[in-house]
């Protein structure tokens, strides 16, 4: 069983539409039944223990699922690319293909 993060901070807005998509792909990769734990950080001391790259961070067995955009650890917003152009959250499609190459390793 995997355990999947959405690390975030109160103030940002994007966080329960990351959810919402991680949970969705979830279900579209064939994992109905692994949770989704939403992680609320507080300062930047736990941002950095817990590995909060900007608000919402997604991992999967404490791992970033887009270490390719890795701002610093820190509460500040993150930033995602997208097909429409940067967003809060990343779309399905990317979720979907993240979670997929993760399962590969």
């Amino acid at each position: 069983m995997v355990q999947v993060l959405v690390l975030y901070f109160a103030s940002c807005p994007n966080w329960p539409e990351a959810g919402r998509r991680v949970r969705h792909a979830l279900d579209q990769v064939g994992h109905p039944e692994t949770a989704v734990t939403f992680v609320p950080v507080e300062t930047d001391a736990e941002a950095a223990a817990l590995g909060l790259r900007g608000s919402p961070t997604i991992t999967v067995d404490g791992e970033d699922l887009f270490p390719a955009v890795l701002p610093p650890a820190g509460l500040s917003c993150r930033i995602y690319p997208t097909t429409s152009g940067p967003a809060g959250v990343p779309d399905l499609p990317d979720l979907i293909a993240a979670l997929r190459e993760r399962a590969r390793r």
